[in-house]
């Protein structure tokens, strides 16, 4: 059972993909620690900072265990002018 993490922006710089998968069943907090484990200080510092779509929708809680089959969505800070 896994779900779908796609990056964007300086998150998808710091991960090295676009995208991949993760197992479901456990909190975007969990999720997150996970993926910083993997990757390494500079995306767990993206993360720290990163807002999250869950199936196009704002995570508020983190945590809810994802389902699987979900995707979510790492979104870092964007700048803006």
């Amino acid at each position: 059972m896994e779900l779908t993490v796609r990056y964007f922006a300086g998150a998808r710089a710091a991960a090295g993909r676009t995208e991949e998968t993760a197992s479901a069943g456990r909190s975007l907090d969990e999720l997150v620690g996970e993926l910083g484990e993997r990757h390494g200080e500079r995306l767990a510092a993206v993360l720290r900072a990163a807002s999250f779509l869950v199936d196009g929708v704002a995570c508020h809680d983190r945590r809810v265990p994802l389902p699987a089959g979900v995707t979510v969505d790492v979104l870092p800070p964007f700048a803006g002018g």
